[in-house]
């Protein structure tokens, strides 16, 4: 996963069909010093994220699956969640909570 920052919308005159009603952003791709790590890229948006906000993003065939109805799209980069805290730690200490959960299969 990667983070990125949305720095406006990208109009498209012509479409894939399955991404008719879809919106494009473009994103800045950031470090976890939010510090910009590349060019500007466009990702399709798939939680209604707006100019300014850090967001989530998954690349590859992750990105293609985090359409909700179609699956097999020509979609590379996609905006799968909006950050609403962040809290960078120093290199080498970190913190973990593990939940009480049930797996089907063991």
């Amino acid at each position: 996963m990667l983070f990125g920052r949305v720095r406006g919308t990208a109009i498209c005159t012509i479409k894939y069909p399955d991404l008719k009603g879809m919106k494009l952003l473009v994103v800045e791709p950031l470090n976890k010093e939010l510090e910009s790590t590349g060019p500007l890229q466009v990702a399709v948006d798939v939680v209604q994220a707006g100019p300014g906000d850090l967001c989530v993003m998954v690349r590859s065939r992750e990105a293609a699956l985090a359409m909700r109805e179609h699956k097999f799209v020509p979609v590379d980069l996609a905006l799968v969640g909006i950050v609403d805290e962040l809290t960078v730690r120093p290199d080498g200490e970190f913190d973990y909570t593990l939940r009480e959960g049930y797996v089907r299969y063991t």
